[in-house]
């Protein structure tokens, strides 16, 4: 994408850029409370999962109704906690410490990680 300079000085793609940061804000906010809200209500869900899930809500919910810097801090805080997240699984996974479909808990801590690093770009 090419940014050309347009009256007024804003920059055009801009719209498209912030259009693209906040629905990878917004996706993840989703994922993280769905997966929340199934870690705390789904019935046979291993005490590993339900322990997080209020941290995953909250986590989402704040990634949805913060404004301003706090949502900003949020985003950025955002990749370190996926990130770290995705880590964990692997390393769960590789040891045999995680449920057969350990594999897929990688993929979509990996999906969320990828979309803070979106989110976040500027």
């Amino acid at each position: 994408m090419v940014l050309r300079p347009r009256e007024g000085g804003r920059l055009r793609g801009m719209a498209g850029a912030n259009r693209l940061r906040d629905s990878a804000r917004i996706l993840l906010a989703c994922i993280r409370l769905f997966n929340g809200v199934a870690a705390l209500f789904v019935p046979g869900m291993l005490y590993v999962f339900r322990m997080f899930g209020i941290r995953t809500v909250l986590i989402g919910a704040e990634l949805l109704v913060q404004t301003g810097e706090r949502r900003d801090e949020a985003t950025r805080r955002a990749i370190l906690i996926h990130a770290s997240d995705t880590v964990a699984a692997f390393l769960a996974t590789i040891s045999g410490n995680f449920p057969k479909n350990g594999r897929i808990i990688v993929v979509i801590s990996a999906v969320n990680t990828v979309l803070a690093v979106i989110a976040n770009r500027h």
